[in-house]
C-alpha cells in the first residue's frame, strides 16, 4: 500500500512538473512578445461575474441585474480569490489552470493504468503526453473553465477503469459537470453504459445505476433550480444563444460538417495515435471491455452532437477539447498494447523506437506551434476588445448604453450598461439574433448609443454609422481578421 501511494505521488509531482513547464512557456512566449492576457474573449465574462460575487455578493453582469451569462458556475465561484488579490487576478486564474493541466496529466496516467495494467511504470508518460499536448496547455491558459472540465472528465475515466468502480462517485462527478460546462452531463451515457454490460448479477447491475443516477442527480437538481432562478430557464443563456446564433452553419451537409470535427484530434500528437484508438477501440468490443468502449463512445458522440448542434472550429475546436482527451488515452493505450503484441526482434525494437520518437517530435512540434497561436490569440484579443473596452470606459458617458457582440473585456474593463447582440446577458435578443433589422429596432427600443462590434458582422447595423474609434492591431488582421470599430449609434 505505501508503495503505492508513493507511486502514485511521485506521477503527481511529474505532472505538477510537466504542467507548470508546459503553461509556463506558452505565458513567457506571450509575455515575451508583449501579450499577457486571454486568448478568449469569453474569459473576461468569468472574471466580470466573479468580481461582481467579490465585491458584491451579485450574481449579475451589470450591477443589481441578476443574469445567467457565465457558461460554468462553479469556475466562476473559483475566480473569485483572484479579485480579492491586489493585482492578483491572472496570477490566480493562470494558476487554477496549472493544477488544472497537473490534475488532468495525473488522472490521465491513473486511467492508462488501470487500462493496460503495466508491470513497471518507469516514466509517466501518458501524464507527460496530456501535459505537453498543445490543446490542452492552451485551454489551461485560456482562462475558461475547459480545462476543469477536462479534469473532471478524466476524473470519470480514472474511477471507471478502477476493479471496482464507485458508481455513486462517477455519478456525483458527472453531475458537478453541469455546474462546469452543460454539455458535461452528457459523462452520464458512458456510465450507464457500462454500469448496464459490465458482468454481473441483474441486482448488481441495477444497484449500479442506481447509485450513478443518486450521485448524478444530487448535483443536476440544484444546478438546474439555480438556472431557473437566474434566468426563467433550467438551462443557461448560453445554451440557446450559441445554437441560435450559428444555426446557419447546421444547413451544411452533416457528414461534412462531421468530418470537420472528427479530424481536430489529429491536428497534433492524436494523428501518431490513430492507429491505437482504432486498435483498442476494437479490442474493447472484442473483449468485451465496456469501460473502453464506453470512453471511445464518449469522444465520438460528443462529436456527433456538435456536428448536429453546434459544428463550429474556430479557436482550434475549444468545444471539443475536453472530450480529446478520450481520443488520447484510448490512442495511447492501445498503441502501447499493439506494440507489445510483437515478438521481440531488431525489426520491431527498431519500428518502437521510429513510433516513439515520431511522437515525441509531433508532440514537441505542436506545442511550440501551439505556443505561437497562443500568444496570436492573447494579441488579437488585448488589441480588440480591451482596447475597445478601455476606450469605452475613458470616453463614453458613465449611464451610456453600449450594444456589442462581445462583451466580455468590455464588461469588465468598459463598465456600462450593455445589450449582448449575442444574447448571453440579452437572451430577448435570441429569436432574432441574426436578423440585423429587429436588431436595429431593439437597439432603438433599450436607449443603445455605441455599438462594438467588427464591421463584417453587422453590415446593416454598421452602414452610415458614425465611426468613433478604430483599432489599430495587427494581431487580427495578420490572421485574416479585421479590426474593431466602435460607431455611434444614436
Amino acid at each position: 500500500m505505501k508503495g503505492k501511494f508513493d507511486k502514485n505521488w511521485g506521477i503527481g509531482v511529474w505532472s505538477l512538473l510537466a504542467a507548470g513547464l508546459a503553461l509556463g512557456t506558452y505565458l513567457t512566449v506571450a509575455a515575451i512578445l508583449g501579450q499577457v492576457g486571454f486568448p478568449l474573449d469569453d474569459a473576461w465574462i468569468h472574471q466580470a461575474y466573479a468580481r461582481s460575487l467579490a465585491l458584491r455578493g451579485e450574481w449579475a453582469y451589470w450591477p443589481g441585474e441578476v443574469s445567467a451569462g457565465s457558461t460554468s458556475p462553479l469556475w466562476t465561484v473559483l475566480l473569485i480569490p483572484g479579485q480579492w488579490i491586489p493585482h492578483g487576478m491572472f496570477i490566480w486564474t493562470f494558476f487554477l489552470g496549472w493544477l488544472g493541466l497537473a490534475g488532468s496529466a495525473w488522472l490521465g496516467q491513473m486511467a492508462y493504468q488501470h487500462i493496460t495494467q503495466p508491470d513497471t511504470v518507469k516514466l509517466p508518460i501518458m501524464a507527460m503526453l496530456l501535459a505537453l499536448e498543445w490543446h490542452l496547455v492552451w485551454a489551461a491558459g485560456s482562462g475558461m473553465e475547459t480545462i476543469l472540465y477536462v479534469l473532471l472528465i478524466l476524473a470519470v475515466f480514472a474511477e471507471l477503469t478502477r476493479k471496482n468502480p464507485r458508481y455513486w462517485l462517477v455519478g456525483g462527478l458527472a453531475g458537478l459537470t453541469g455546474w462546469v460546462r452543460p454539455d458535461g452531463l452528457t459523462l452520464l451515457g458512458p456510465i450507464l453504459f457500462t454500469a448496464v454490460l459490465s458482468t454481473g448479477s441483474r441486482r448488481g447491475k441495477i444497484n449500479r445505476v442506481g447509485q450513478s443516477l443518486a450521485g448524478f442527480l444530487a448535483f443536476l437538481f440544484p444546478y438546474l433550480i439555480f438556472n431557473y432562478f437566474m434566468a426563467g430557464s433550467i438551462w443557461p443563456n448560453t445554451f440557446y444563444a450559441k445554437q441560435a446564433e450559428y444555426a446557419i452553419m447546421t444547413q451544411e451537409g452533416f457528414v461534412t460538417r462531421l468530418l470537420k470535427l472528427i479530424i481536430q484530434p489529429t491536428i497534433g500528437v492524436g494523428i501518431i495515435l490513430l492507429p491505437g484508438l482504432v486498435w483498442e477501440f476494437y479490442r474493447g468490443f472484442k473483449r468485451h471491455n465496456w469501460v473502453v468502449v464506453a470512453i471511445g463512445l464518449f469522444w465520438l458522440g460528443n462529436t456527433v452532437l456538435y456536428a448536429w448542434r453546434l459544428p463550429v472550429i474556430y479557436q482550434h475546436a475549444r468545444y471539443l477539447i475536453p472530450s480529446m482527451t478520450a481520443y488520447y488515452l484510448l490512442g495511447f493505450c492501445g498503441m502501447v498494447e499493439l506494440l507489445q503484441m510483437f515478438v521481440e526482434s531488431k525489426q520491431i525494437r527498431l519500428f518502437r523506437f521510429g513510433w516513439k520518437l515520431a511522437m515525441t517530435l509531433t508532440l514537441l512540434l505542436f506545442f511550440f506551434v501551439g505556443a505561437i497561436s497562443f500568444t496570436n490569440d492573447v494579441g488579437i484579443i488585448n488589441t480588440e476588445m480591451v482596447a475597445a473596452a478601455k476606450w469605452v470606459s475613458q470616453n463614453t458617458e458613465p449611464n451610456a448604453v453600449v450594444a456589442a457582440h462581445d462583451i466580455g473585456a468590455l464588461g469588465y474593463y468598459g463598465e456600462r450598461q450593455l445589450v449582448d447582440l449575442a444574447g448571453l446577458i440579452s437572451p430577448d435578443v435570441i429569436p432574432f439574433i441574426r436578423d440585423e433589422e429587429q436588431l436595429a429596432n431593439y437597439l432603438d427600443e433599450n436607449h443603445v448609443e455605441y455599438l462594438v462590434t467588427f464591421p463584417s458582422w453587422y453590415e446593416q447595423l454598421a452602414s452610415k454609422k458614425t465611426v468613433l474609434w478604430q483599432s489599430s492591431g495587427e494581431y487580427a488582421v495578420e490572421q485574416g481578421g479585421e479590426n474593431m470599430v466602435i460607431y455611434r449609434w444614436r
